[in-house]
């Protein structure tokens, strides 16, 4: 599996924005993706959440750091998305 196939996914596979939320597994970072929807039948907005696990070859993004990933094969049980881009910094405390 070279460095080339992982880091470059399709152009019209499925993104999503979310936040690193756990840093902690080799070459694998968890992403939490937040999202907004109506309910279906009272008709307020709610927000729903889902975690993914995305492919983090070099280990560079960080706990609290915005990224993008990137739907693509499966590469272990859990994880098919692979991190594309870093959108924002993790903001120190």
């Amino acid at each position: 599996m070279s460095e080339a196939q992982v880091q470059t996914p399709v152009k019209n596979t499925r993104t999503l924005i979310g936040r690193v939320v756990s840093d902690k597994r080799a070459k694998t970072v968890t992403v939490l993706v937040e999202r907004r929807v109506t309910h279906e039948l009272y008709g307020k907005i709610v927000g729903r959440s889902r975690k993914y696990h995305a492919h983090d070859e070099k280990g560079e993004y960080h706990l609290g750091d915005l990224v993008e990933i990137a739907e693509g094969r499966p590469i272990s049980k859990t994880k098919s998305w692979v991190v594309t881009k870093l959108l924002q910094k993790a903001q120190i405390v």
